[in-house]
């Protein structure tokens, strides 16, 4: 996408609510990351992960996306199961796991307060995730991790924002085939609305469509 990087600063002022929340954080927690969490992952990614914002202690802590809270647990343990990462999961962002064959990115790139962006700042920070999008130039699929996530990359990609959503719901979004997740929160698997067989299933249709991990 010309004229707009892929990765937000750091520190980016773009939303003022959350850069703001970003300097509370700061103030109380100087030791963590506290900015714009950047993508994570294989730069000839054929996958890309979207979740929809870091979480608090997660991402805005660590730095890495779904690293730190409880959702990264299910989602890297899965992706290592799956072949699509090397190494071991252990909730920072210097214990060596790599990905294969894919990326996670947010929506937003910041936390937001109440873990709740409002749409004004989807709609700020999507060009971003656009950018993101179009620099891989061999991405066939993208798995969105809830239905936020799931509509805004079809805005991201000039679609109508409608059509199937729910867990497994698979779409042709321009040149990419978009699959849909429930999103990987310790609420969802709390209530069972989301159990480790199913957001299995859902990443291997994914790996399925993308023709496999290696690259």
């Amino acid at each position: 996408m010309p004229g707009i990087e892929a990765e937000p600063p750091r520190d980016c002022q773009l939303c003022p609510r959350l850069a703001a929340y970003r300097a509370e954080n700061r103030r109380a927690h100087p030791d963590w990351w506290n900015g714009a969490a950047p993508s994570f992952g294989d730069p000839d990614a054929r996958l890309l992960i979207v979740g929809l914002a870091p979480g608090r202690a997660g991402a805005n802590r660590t730095g890495r996306p779904f690293t730190g809270d409880f959702a990264g647990v299910l989602l890297y343990e899965t992706l290592i199961a799956a072949g699509l990462a090397r190494g071991r999961y252990e909730a920072r962002a210097d214990d060596g796991l790599t990905l294969v064959g894919c990326m996670i990115t947010n929506a937003v790139r910041c936390a937001p307060p109440g873990n709740r962006p409002e749409a004004s700042e989807e709609a700020t920070c999507r060009p971003f995730l656009a950018a993101r999008i179009a620099s891989l130039p061999n991405l066939k699929v993208i798995l969105t991790l809830g239905d936020i996530a799931r509509r805004n990359v079809l805005k991201a990609l000039g679609l109508k924002a409608g059509g199937a959503s729910g867990h497994g719901a698979r779409v042709s979004a321009g040149p990419y085939v978009l699959i849909n997740s429930y999103h990987c929160s310790r609420l969802n698997t709390n209530t069972g609305r989301l159990t480790p067989e199913m957001f299995r299933a859902v990443v291997l249709a994914a790996k399925a469509e993308m023709g496999g991990p290696g690259r």
